[in-house]
This record gives structure tokens, C-alpha cells and sequence, in this order.
């Protein structure tokens, strides 16, 4: 007879050995134990799972002695189609962490749901008590060459910059020349490295969220000629070489200008993580790739104005960020400024007294640390961080690229009258050659004008139309570039939430500041238009005089110029078709704005830009050869100019919005 005080320890030694014998009989297998480069897929199989929940899990771990709690991502096995029978599989592209991956099967129930463990979403984060099964180790095949890289201007002529990550930090290289058979000029690499102790809290430095960054190169390749085209390569023999980029240089005194603008773009990955990711970032990506190629050997711009990658504190969405942006980012240079999502965190130096309501924990912790060691624009701005991490840097600067002057400024750091910041900008634009670049774009992250509902940031776009209005107005910048607001809205030329006159008339006119919100690339949390001031809850979005277009697709924005005119287009990620335009004078003067016709082009025929619709094109070309055709060209054009003379006495088009 067994002991009445030994059958609760064999209650126990049953349960772990039923525990023990389930688990035993579940494989996991994989189809291979090495990936050759980041994006290349593997396919996870797995059998003998009984009794299989809805809410089974595979866990994503790196490294792979990773704890349970501290994976990287999770999939449920309930997107195989075969999970019912205990058996699947599951097919996902992985990005190079430099270090080695495993995957493990965890059973879930509903019952053992934690609701205080939740994703940004509200969606419980699953528990790792039932371990079923792990997987052997997965490697990346060494000697492939550095990764990550990415371009960006130095400011100086003749020259541009190229960042990579490479595993070990080793002596790396850039080769380059005019031809892909022929990379005869090399330069060495800077490079840098931050730690764990450098972020300012969690969860950037703890365990769930911190992961090996890498080393960071740096290299400038130097001597180029203007508007050519330039092959190069990045790594070393011993580490071994990427594949070959390349881009085409920036032509000194150029008569055009070519830039594709966004914000709050972020990154997908393909299994869900600890915070929401932006599966319309792709699109994104994909649809500038289009247009970069359709230029062909013409230089331009990518410029995303804060909120980058998202990764609010956890390391391997960076590496995923890069991972995506890199077939665009390799081939033209991509410049950034700071958001919220990069820096903002309670310990932060600059946090003034109105801005309790404004700057919070969006930075994960990271605290501008990744953003200023992963990036390197022009200009050398900084600011102290108050602990042992390095300067945050990358926070205000300014080039010329074709007849354009950029801007690029912190709206998260001191920008107040007498700061480093609002003196840069007050000299920067008292100083433009307008005859060499009529037209001055400035861009920041928060708006300072919006019909989003956000009471919270009022305080903030007070200071910035108290403080940097006036330097707007009165050195006539041509568009101030905001994001922030997570999507796309035009304003009239704008002076103290007044609109400009267009001198229709022969009366005199002013050139106030066109403002644009292009919060549009990626993050899908849309905040409301602003609702009525009787009824705040009230689900009607009116939309005042100064709005000229509001839309809630994402997208970004297309600017092209020359001497006479700057053209900006608002392309939707749903059809990659152009929704909205904006002309503007090298004299300031803005012509009317107007959504773009169902084919691409706008109300006054402008061609989408470069290539695009070239079959159509062909087809129009053809026809025009026709005396028909072009007697009907000629009612047309008739047509359309009594139209556009109409709509120019008018001063302003209807107000339009276009919601999805």
C-alpha cells in the first residue's frame, strides 16, 4: 500500500511523464540547416501533434538559446492547412541576425490566455508553458558579403555615401567604377557599433527586445562624374562581396529634379511579433522600385521623414527594415529624419513643460540610438543624450539636389526660437541662391498643419507655427513636408491657417508655404479627420476650406521640377496610380491642385512621370497621326483650357475627398 503522503509526488511524476511522452512523439523538421542570404525562405514541418488547438504556436527564435519568452516572432500552426491532423508545414523567408535561428512548437489553449500580455494590437502574446517540439540549429552561409546597404548624399559634390552591416566588424571595402566588368576605384570603411548599455530602457535593453546590431560601415566613394552611372560593390576577400548595385550621380546645376517623399512607412515581417508591423510598407517599396526604374539613367531622391522602421525597442525590425528598403535604397540615396518612433522617451534631455501630452515612450527605448549610428546624413548636427550613449545625430541639415533645396529638421529636439536648431533654419533659409534653386522643400516629422483629431499634439503645432511660421513665410519656402498623421492631405498656400491669394486676378499675391501631410507608406493606425466642435464623438469628418485633398490610401508623393515648375503627385499603393496633383511656380505662385483623371494624368494632361503607361502612350502616339485624331486633339485642348482658365478665376478647385 502506497504512503498517503508519497501520492501527491507521484501525481507530479505522472504528469511530467504524460507531458514528457507527448512531447516526445511530436517531430520537427527542416527543409534545410543553412540559408544562403536574408529573404530566402525556409519550410518548417512538423507531425504527431494530438489533440491540436486553434491556437498552437511555432516560435521564431535568435539566437537559438534564446529563452522561451524571448522569441523574435510566431506563426500558428492553424495557417497550414493541415493542422487538424496533428501535421503541416510552414514556408517563411528569414533575414540574416547574424547569429543562428530554431524554431519550437508550443501548445496554447484559450484557457491559459493572459490578457494582461498583449501585442499593440490587444491580441494576447502567446505563453510558452507546453513546449512540444524544437528544431535543429539554422545557420547563414558564410563568405556571402556584407548586407543592409543603403546610399545617401554627403553634401559634397562628386560624392556619395554607402552603409552596410557585416557580422564581425572586419576591414570591409567599397569598389566601384563606370562599368560592372570594370569596379577599379576602392575606398575603405569607417565603422561603428553600438551596445545593449547604450539604449536608455526597455524594452531596447532587455532580453525580449535587444539583439546583436552588427557592425556598421561607412564609406564614401569619391571622384564621380555628374549623372552617370556607377556599379559598385561593398565587403572584402576574406568576408566576401555583395552583389553589384548601382546608381546614377547627381548632375552639379541640374535643371531637374526628381524625389519620392513619404513618412511612417515601417516594415512587414512574416510572422507576427511583439508590436503591430505594416504589411503596406511593401507596397510601397514596390511601387517607388517601379517609378525608379521607369526614370532610367536620371538621379533622385528618396526622402522618408520620421517614423522609419517601427522597431520601438525591438532590434531585429531594423534588420528587417534594411532588408526591405535595400532594392531601392542601393540604387538611389535615402534620406530620413527623426520621429517619435526613433526617440521619444520620458528620459530623453529636452522635455519642456506644454510637451507633457506630446513626447512619450514611443521610442521603445531606443532613444534615437539606432537611428543615429544605422544613418549618416549631411550636416554633422547632434545633440547630447544625457548617458553613456553616443550624441543623437542626423537632426537637421540641408542640400541641393537639381533646382531644389532640402530641409530636413527635428521636430523631437529643440526647435524654439534661440535654439541650435531654429538658428540653423533661420540661416539656412535666409541663405538659399533662389536663382540657382528656385524651389526650398523643408520637412519634419509632426505636422504643424492637420484636420486630424490629435488634442494632444495642439500644443506642439502651436510652438511650431509661433516659432517657425514666420521663418517659412518670409523666405517663401515652397512646401513644408510633414507625417506624423498617417495620411495624405494637401493644404492652400497657407499663412496663419489662412489661405494665400493666387493673383488670378492681377491682384497681388503672396507665395505662402503649400503644406502636405505624407504620413501615408505604411503604419495603418489612422487617426480621425477632426469632428465637429458640438459633437466630438460624432463620426462626421468635415473638412474646412484650407484642405484642399484628404485621403486615406497609402501611398507616397512623386516631386519633379525644373526651372519653370515643381509638379507633386500623390500615388495610391492600391493601383499605383496618381490621385493628386500640385503645381507649383518658380515664382511661388501655386497653380490649382486637382485630383488626378482615371487614367494617370492629371486634369490638365500631365503625363505620369518617366515610362509609365508607355503602351498607351504608343497606341495615343499612333492615332495622333490621324487627321480625325488630331482634329478631335484640338476640341479636347479647347475644352481643356476653357476648363482650367474657368477653374483658375475660381481660384481654388472644389474641395474633394477620397476615403477608402
Amino acid at each position: 500500500m502506497i504512503p498517503l503522503k508519497l501520492i501527491p509526488f507521484l501525481w507530479i511524476l505522472c504528469l511530467l511523464l504524460v507531458q514528457f511522452s507527448s512531447s516526445s512523439q511530436v517531430s520537427i523538421s527542416l527543409s534545410s540547416r543553412s540559408v544562403p542570404k536574408s529573404g530566402d525562405p525556409i519550410t518548417i514541418r512538423w507531425s504527431g501533434v494530438d489533440s491540436p488547438s486553434p491556437l498552437d504556436w511555432l516560435g521564431i527564435y535568435s539566437p537559438a538559446n534564446s529563452s522561451h519568452p524571448d522569441f523574435i516572432g510566431y506563426v500558428f500552426l492553424s495557417k497550414s492547412p493541415e493542422w487538424k491532423s496533428g501535421s503541416g508545414s510552414i514556408t517563411i523567408p528569414l533575414i540574416n541576425l547574424r547569429s543562428d535561428y530554431q524554431f519550437r512548437i508550443f501548445h496554447w489553449t484559450e484557457s491559459e490566455i493572459n490578457p494582461k500580455k498583449q501585442d499593440h494590437d490587444h491580441n494576447p502574446l502567446p505563453r510558452t508553458k507546453h513546449l512540444l517540439a524544437e528544431s535543429e540549429t539554422v545557420l547563414f552561409e558564410p563568405g556571402r558579403g556584407p548586407e543592409q546597404v543603403h546610399l545617401a548624399l554627403t553634401g559634397q559634390a562628386g560624392e556619395m555615401r554607402v552603409m552596410f552591416v557585416t557580422h564581425d566588424g572586419k576591414e570591409s571595402f567599397v569598389r566601384y567604377g563606370l562599368t560592372r566588368s570594370k569596379m577599379g576605384k576602392v575606398v575603405g570603411t569607417r565603422v561603428s557599433r553600438y551596445e545593449r548599455e547604450d539604449m536608455c530602457d526597455a524594452p531596447a535593453n532587455e532580453s525580449v527586445g535587444w539583439r546583436d546590431p552588427g557592425f556598421i560601415h561607412d564609406g564614401i566613394m569619391v571622384g564621380l562624374e555628374d549623372g552617370k552611372r556607377y556599379y559598385y560593390q561593398v565587403g572584402s576577400d576574406s568576408g566576401g562581396w555583395s552583389t553589384a548595385y548601382s546608381f546614377v550621380s547627381p548632375i552639379k546645376d541640374s535643371s531637374e529634379t526628381i524625389a519620392f517623399l513619404f513618412g511612417d512607412m515601417g516594415t512587414a515581417t512574416p510572422y507576427s511579433t511583439f508590436v503591430r508591423t505594416q504589411e503596406e510598407s511593401i507596397s510601397t517599396v514596390k511601387w517607388i522600385n517601379r517609378d525608379i526604374e521607369a526614370i532610367g539613367n536620371k538621379p533622385a531622391l528618396i526622402s522618408h521623414i520620421g517614423d522609419i522602421s517601427y522597431a520601438r525597442g525591438y532590434s531585429w525590425l531594423w534588420d528587417n527594415f534594411f532588408n526591405q528598403i535595400e532594392p531601392v535604397a542601393s540604387k538611389v540615396p535615402y534620406h530620413v529624419c527623426i520621429g517619435n518612433h526613433e526617440y521619444d522617451w520620458p528620459l530623453q534631455p529636452w522635455r519642456p513643460d506644454w510637451a507633457y501630452s506630446v513626447y512619450g515612450t514611443d521610442g521603445g527605448g531606443e532613444c534615437g540610438v539606432p537611428y543615429s549610428l544605422r544613418f549618416n546624413m549631411p550636416g554633422n548636427s547632434s545633440e547630447p543624450t544625457g548617458t553613456r550613449a553616443p550624441a543623437t545625430r542626423n537632426l537637421f541639415y540641408s542640400f541641393d539636389l537639381g533646382v531644389v533645396h532640402f530641409v530636413y529638421f527635428s521636430t523631437e529636439t529643440n526647435f524654439l526660437s534661440g535654439s541650435k536648431q531654429y538658428e540653423f533654419l533661420k540661416s539656412d533659409l535666409e541663405s538659399v541662391d533662389r536663382n540657382k534653386t528656385p524651389y526650398v522643400v523643408v520637412q519634419g516629422h509632426r505636422p504643424m498643419y492637420t484636420t486630424s483629431y490629435e488634442t494632444r499634439d495642439v500644443p506642439f503645432k502651436e510652438r511650431l507655427q509661433e516659432h517657425l511660421e514666420h521663418l517659412f513665410v518670409k523666405n517663401k519656402v515652397t512646401l513644408a513636408l510633414w507625417g506624423h498623421v498617417h495620411r495624405y492631405e494637401r493644404f492652400c498656400p497657407l499663412n496663419n491657417y489662412t489661405c494665400g491669394s493666387l493673383g488670378a486676378n492681377g491682384e497681388e499675391w503672396k507665395a505662402f508655404p503649400v503644406h502636405l501631410v505624407i504620413g501615408m507608406a505604411g503604419q495603418d493606425w489612422q487617426p480621425i479627420w477632426q469632428p465637429r466642435p458640438d459633437h466630438l464623438t460624432d463620426p462626421v469628418f468635415p473638412q474646412p476650406v484650407r484642405s484642399m485633398y484628404r485621403a486615406g490610401e497609402f501611398g507616397y508623393v512623386r516631386l519633379n521640377a525644373n526651372k519653370e515648375k515643381l509638379t507633386l503627385s500623390y500615388v495610391g499603393n492600391h493601383d499605383g496610380e496618381v490621385h493628386d496633383v500640385v503645381e507649383i511656380m518658380a515664382s511661388g505662385q501655386v497653380l490649382n491642385g486637382h485630383a488626378a483623371s482615371a487614367d494617370g494624368s492629371n486634369a490638365d494632361g500631365i503625363a505620369v512621370m518617366g515610362k509609365l503607361n508607355s503602351k498607351l502612350s504608343w497606341y495615343v502616339m499612333l492615332a495622333s497621326i490621324l487627321v480625325l485624331g488630331a482634329f478631335i486633339g484640338y476640341v479636347l485642348g479647347f475644352i481643356s483650357r476653357s476648363r482650367r482658365s474657368a477653374a483658375t478665376e475660381a481660384q481654388w478647385t472644389a474641395v474633394k475627398s477620397d476615403e477608402t
